[in-house]
């Protein structure tokens, strides 16, 4: 899980290169549901669901839709390491959200990790885009919101119902962009690959492998991969793309994985409240 939702920044830096980034949703989500979707109607996951479509349309929204396009669209003017690395404050923005009282090690933690934002930005101003860096911001806090909408208003629903039915709509609601979106000459196989890529493996796939995680290890222990997935993203940019790794990045990352923790810190545990979210669900979405 730690390398399959870490590829995700790469693929997409890719496929950015001749696609709009409406169309590159609707191609992954598309693709994703078509897999998801007849595996929960098979288990007739899908209906208790649909039932309560509300809260799901706005966990769909926020979780899904809008943040991967403006994850697509950031690309376009940042690096995938450096995308990748800056979604690691979710959990941060996740600890704000959740908290209504914050203890001595968790307000310790968020002044660490967003002195780690200043210093993976700040490093790096030289290099980095204005409206760049708004897009993520929005990726962000759609991630840290997401959870808390799945676990207030649709826990104890099938999770992969949950998923599956917030890549339909999601899919339905791309359409008709995506229609205007096509196009005028074929995408090169690298960006073709990488679309499939995205939809099969760190979507499908990914939701697939990820629920036999939490059955595996218990929904706080599967929230580990949180803290390696940007670090992955990191290492496939430099090494792949050939993406230049700065000090800012190394020290930037450094103090929002530690202040991550200590943000999330119980009086007698260490419990993740809300994961990267790179895509949806989880005991962690």
């Amino acid at each position: 899980m730690c390398v399959i939702w870490g590829i995700p920044y790469l693929l997409i830096r890719v496929a950015v290169r001749d696609l709009d980034p409406a169309m590159l949703v609707f191609a992954r989500t598309t693709i994703a549901a078509a897999v998801l979707l007849p595996i929960a109607v098979k288990r007739n996951e899908l209906r208790p669901v649909l039932a309560r479509w509300r809260p799901l349309l706005v966990f769909a929204a926020i979780e899904i839709a809008i943040p991967w396009l403006l994850l697509s669209s950031a690309e376009r003017r940042l690096s995938s390491s450096f995308s990748g690395l800056m979604i690691a404050v979710v959990p941060l923005v996740g600890a704000l959200i959740v908290r209504e009282q914050l203890g001595t090690w968790s307000v310790g933690g968020l002044v660490l990790g967003f002195g780690g934002v200043v210093a993976l930005v700040g490093l790096d101003l030289h290099g980095t885009s204005a409206i760049g860096l708004v897009e993520i911001a929005g990726v962000i806090v759609g991630y840290a919101f997401g959870p808390v909408v799945l676990s207030r208003h649709l826990s104890g629903l099938p999770a992969m119902g949950v998923i599956a039915a917030a890549l339909g709509v999601t899919t339905i609601v791309y359409a008709p962009f995506a229609a205007f979106d096509v196009p005028s000459s074929m995408p090169s196989a690298k960006v073709v690959s990488s679309v499939i890529g995205l939809a099969l493996v760190c979507t499908a796939l990914a939701f697939i492998v990820f629920f036999a995680l939490i059955a595996e290890v218990g929904p706080v222990r599967a929230t580990v991969i949180t803290y390696v997935n940007p670090a992955v993203a990191a290492a496939l940019g430099v090494w792949l793309l050939s993406e230049k790794f700065t000090a800012g990045m190394g020290i930037g990352f450094a103090l929002i994985l530690v202040g991550s923790v200590l943000a999330a810190r119980k009086p007698s545990e260490v419990v993740d409240v809300v994961s990267a979210g790179q895509a949806g669900l989880r005991a962690e979405a």
